[in-house]
């Protein structure tokens, strides 16, 4: 790749950053079964317990599922760096498990989030961009095949003082997926070039603020803006201005309690249905058994519902 496509793209990434706001795609009512794929901070989850409650309380008469299989330390470029995680296992390929979470889970729709390990931790190669952008072709081509939708965002910002290198590989990154909106049609939500302008203008009063203590892992701040940007990029504004969660679920009537339900069902999910889908990442929390665990899942989901409806 030539320095000038380079700069291209992240010309492109600085005049994205300051549009007011990006062409948003509209969850159509038949979609129901909802899954999140990523890596370690999808498996975290906060953003997805944030999404997932937000849009339960503002439609409280859909019937929605959502479901988390992020799993840590994940690619999905396929590559992992020598020795990581002291030389214990290479990085998991989400193309090793594509195809099991799409026969098990049949989604209607698909959030994608991707990048953060894909450029691992070095800096710019070509070799390495072609990778990840091949695994994200693969993963919308797979995605499209069994007539889910998807929508794919971008990933979160890397701390530029933990490494302006690797900064600038996720800036490259986040703006050549932003460029297949246009080029190819695909449905992407920006949540790399936000973060950076928040984490930006945080640092003009405090310059010792940080979304992200290692640089990579957001705290729930950093997943409430990923969380928000997420829910712009697919329509929603009300109380979306605030910079806490915690000021926007006590909004809703139970958001709260919704919020601690949601967290709840989630946990009781994630690590049931890894172990069941199966994986090969190493030291991962076996969870219920995944009968077991639809059963605990279907109770939290009523006491959500009661609350939701309750005039």
């Amino acid at each position: 790749m030539s320095l000038k496509t380079i700069l291209g793209f992240l010309l492109y990434g600085m005049l994205h950053s300051n549009l007011q706001a990006q062409e948003t795609f509209e969850i159509s009512p038949s979609v129901k079964k909802i899954v999140f794929l990523g890596n370690s901070i999808t498996y975290s989850g906060q953003y997805v317990d944030y999404v997932e409650s937000y849009l339960r309380l503002t439609y409280p008469e859909r019937e929605w599922d959502f479901i988390n299989v992020g799993l840590p330390s994940e690619t999905v470029s396929g590559l992992s760096e020598e020795g990581h995680a002291g030389g214990k296992f290479p990085r998991p390929d989400l193309h090793e498990r594509l195809d099991r979470v799409l026969t098990e889970l049949k989604p209607d729709l698909i959030f994608s989030n991707y990048g953060m390990n894909d450029g691992i931790y070095l800096p710019f190669n070509k070799e390495r961009f072609e990778a990840y952008q091949k695994g994200q072709i693969k993963l919308h081509e797979k995605a499209k095949a069994i007539g889910a939708d998807i929508i794919h965002s971008t990933p979160p910002v890397y701390d530029p003082k933990k490494g302006a290198a690797y900064a600038n590989v996720l800036d490259i990154y986040a703006s050549w997926l932003l460029s297949q909106q246009y080029t190819e049609g695909w449905k992407v939500v920006d949540m790399h070039w936000p973060m950076r302008k928040f984490l930006e203008d945080q640092r003009k009063t405090d310059p010792s603020f940080e979304l992200a203590k290692d640089g990579v892992h957001p705290a729930d701040l950093g997943h409430w803006i990923m969380a928000r940007n997420l829910l712009f990029g697919i329509g929603e504004i009300d109380y979306l201005t605030e910079d806490q969660p915690s000021v926007v679920f006590k909004k809703f009537n139970h958001g709260l309690e919704v919020l601690s339900l949601v967290k709840e069902r989630q946990a009781i999910t994630k690590d049931a249905l890894l172990n069941h889908i199966g994986h090969k990442r190493p030291g991962m929390r076996e969870g219920l058994a995944w009968e077991e665990a639809q059963i605990k899942r279907k109770a939290t989901l009523q006491k959500i519902n009661e609350l939701i409806r309750e005039k």
